[in-house]
């Protein structure tokens, strides 16, 4: 027994902990991102509606909404955290099973509720992952420990995205979409069997928290509340109206056709977003939500924190446009294989983002945060151009090498496949700029959080950075299927300018974080 308590405490089982915590958090984006476009893409769902199943990842951008309950609240037997980890893991195989046996075509409505379950539930799991890792590591192991939750984030997305793209394609294991994602259910499964079994308990602090649990819970039963009467005021009143406004002044005949009956229900679903986020924020302050709404109150009490926060929207706004359909484009618009589009944008070009990550992060110990962001924030506003190439020269138009057949066990490729130089270019130049500019984002992330309200506080920002990936999709779609793929990736450019500019206007504000963080991010 106490060889095993040895090992518990050894550096090397702690890093292992948080290696495996990363991969259990990286796993579930891919399945509600690149690689569910994918299977719609195969499955001929249309653009349009591709895009709007982008939205069911808004649970990332609303997690801090919740964080605080999982925060004041431990699940019995567990210890803490323990219990709300696997919990959410097992949850996420559930949906991810139902998913592989309904399927996108069969059931269009309840596979998209499915797909934003599993998001939410991930959202969830992330949540007790960034609160695990801080209560189990100690000060001086949470740099390493970033970095492993990192490379395990990675390498599971490696694993749900690249590799999954060999598993679909005919020349790998030729598997269906929906056999691959009754796989990563099994795994998800697993891991929460590892969970169970290795992972160590946290002790549960007596008086940690001094908020009253009756408020905080029905604060949340409030939020939820607010959800549900939003939601029915998109559907019973946001959207038949944005149809009768649509019809009335873009339609002859007051009649709406395809493409017009897309405009209406994007319209209607971001004015309904646009209700419910003001509606939930009122529900919660009134129920006395007290462990969000002091966290919250703290936040907005810092100069320039209105301005911080759409700076963080704006800032990867642009890349979020490009990449937002990125998988159907390669697929479908330009007519790389499976294998091609899993080997380059999913496997080669994560270790590029890692590359990048960690070069953009060596390069802010020299120049500073500020200058970083600008940078790399042109970087990647230039970078969307390469996808923009691909558009209007097609596939073959730069050549291309062979990558030989292999059999790695776990993924295989029958018959010697063709890399496209191009492709291979535009993935190189986006995923290594956009590391970058990810890199330079957690640190002014990092940068804003006060210490006595770190979770919530972080997963606020992290939420707000997470809008520009998860609600663009939608407005993607429509865009797309009405201008076209190369005007689309030109228009991306554009909405990168304003983050560029809001940045500029900053620039006292963002040194003044250079300040505080001196000995972080000191430059000459």
């Amino acid at each position: 027994m106490s060889l095993f308590l040895k090992l518990k405490n050894h550096i090397f089982f702690q890093v292992s902990v948080i290696l495996f915590l990363g991969f259990c958090s990286g796993l579930p984006l891919a399945l509600t991102g690149q690689s569910l476009q994918a299977w719609l893409s195969v499955e001929n769902i249309d653009i349009a509606t591709i895009g709007f199943f982008s939205l069911v990842g808004l649970p990332y951008t609303f997690k801090f909404l919740w964080a605080p309950l999982m925060d004041r609240f431990d699940l019995p037997w567990f210890g803490r955290r323990k219990g709300w980890l696997i919990l959410t893991q097992v949850l996420i195989s559930v949906c991810l099973f139902v998913m592989s046996s309904v399927g996108p075509m069969a059931d269009t409505k309840t596979f998209a509720i499915l797909a934003l379950l599993v998001a939410f539930f991930s959202a969830s799991q992330d949540i007790v992952i960034d609160a695990f890792r801080t209560d189990y590591l100690s000060t001086e192991k949470r740099g390493l420990g970033a970095s492993m939750v990192v490379l395990g984030y990675r390498l599971a997305m490696i694993l749900s995205g690249g590799i999954a793209f060999t598993w679909a394609d005919p020349n790998g294991n030729n598997w269906s979409w929906s056999k691959i994602y009754f796989v990563m259910a099994q795994i998800m499964f697993f891991a929460a069997i590892v969970s169970l079994v290795f992972l160590p308990s946290l002790r549960i602090l007596k008086n940690q928290n001094k908020t009253s649990a009756k408020k905080d819970i029905l604060g949340f039963l409030a939020l939820v509340v607010a959800v549900v009467v939003g939601y029915q005021l998109t559907v019973r009143l946001a959207t038949p109206v944005s149809e009768k406004l649509i019809s009335y002044f873009f339609s002859a005949d007051n009649s709406l056709s395809a493409d017009l009956k897309k405009w209406s229900d994007l319209l209607g679903t971001y004015v309904g977003i646009l209700v419910t986020v003001p509606l939930a924020w009122w529900s919660v302050k009134k129920a006395k939500f007290e462990t969000l709404v002091v966290s919250l109150e703290n936040y907005f009490s810092v100069k320039g924190a209105v301005g911080f926060l759409v700076l963080i929207i704006l800032y990867k706004l642009g890349d979020a446009f490009a990449g937002a359909l990125t998988t159907s484009f390669l697929l479908k618009g330009v007519g790389f294989s499976s294998a091609e589009v899993g080997v380059v944008n999913k496997v080669i070009g994560i270790w590029l983002t890692i590359f990048g990550s960690i070069f953009g992060g060596l390069i802010m110990i020299r120049i500073g945060l500020y200058r970083s962001l600008m940078v790399f924030s042109i970087l990647q506003l230039i970078s969307n151009l390469g996808f923009w190439q691909v558009a209007v020269a097609g596939k073959g138009a730069w050549g291309h090498f062979d990558l030989p057949a292999f059999n790695l066990i776990i993924v295989s490729l029958k018959e010697t496949a063709q890399v496209d130089y191009l492709l291979l270019f535009a993935v190189a130049l986006e995923n290594i700029t956009g590391g970058m500019g990810t890199a330079a984002l957690v640190a002014l992330l990092t940068s804003l959080c006060n210490q006595k309200f770190s979770a919530t506080q972080y997963a606020l920002l992290s939420s707000l950075a997470a809008i520009g990936r998860i609600w663009v999709g939608p407005l993607a779609g429509v865009l797309v299927s009405s201008i076209g793929w190369p005007q689309f990736f030109i228009f991306s450019v554009f909405m990168a300018i304003p983050g560029v500019f809001l940045l500029y206007k900053m620039k006292s504000e963002v040194k003044n974080l250079e300040v505080v963080q001196g000995s972080i991010l000191e430059y000459d």
